[in-house]
């Protein structure tokens, strides 16, 4: 009975360490794209009155947006991948830093 009972508190709390990467992991990927979207659109606003031709304007502009999209879906679907399959990504990192830990307490 207290063998069951001690099982299920380390599932709980397993799954709570799981989620709790998983939502750093996701604040990060978002963050990391947010800033993309800055850093590449203040790279085109601040060169756009620098460039007198054209086409090279048309080309930087289609440019930017496969990057921007490209990486956005990206980043996207790695965030789906990471949600359906967190228990077994996060599972064995968790694994892994207990493990770790206990070898430095040696």
């Amino acid at each position: 009975m207290e063998a069951r009972l001690a099982e299920r508190t380390d599932a709980r709390t397993l799954e709570a360490r799981i989620h709790q990467m998983h939502q750093r992991d996701r604040w990060g990927a978002i963050a990391f794209v947010v800033a993309l979207w800055v850093v590449v659109l203040f790279a085109l606003v601040t060169m756009w009155p620098l460039i007198e031709n054209g086409t090279i304007k048309t080309v930087l502009t289609i440019a930017a947006a496969l990057v921007l999209s490209f990486n956005t879906a990206a980043i996207a679907a790695m965030l789906r991948h990471y949600h359906d399959d967190k228990s077994f990504i996060y599972g064995l990192d968790i694994m892994h830093l207990d493990e770790m830990r206990r070898r430095k307490r040696r």
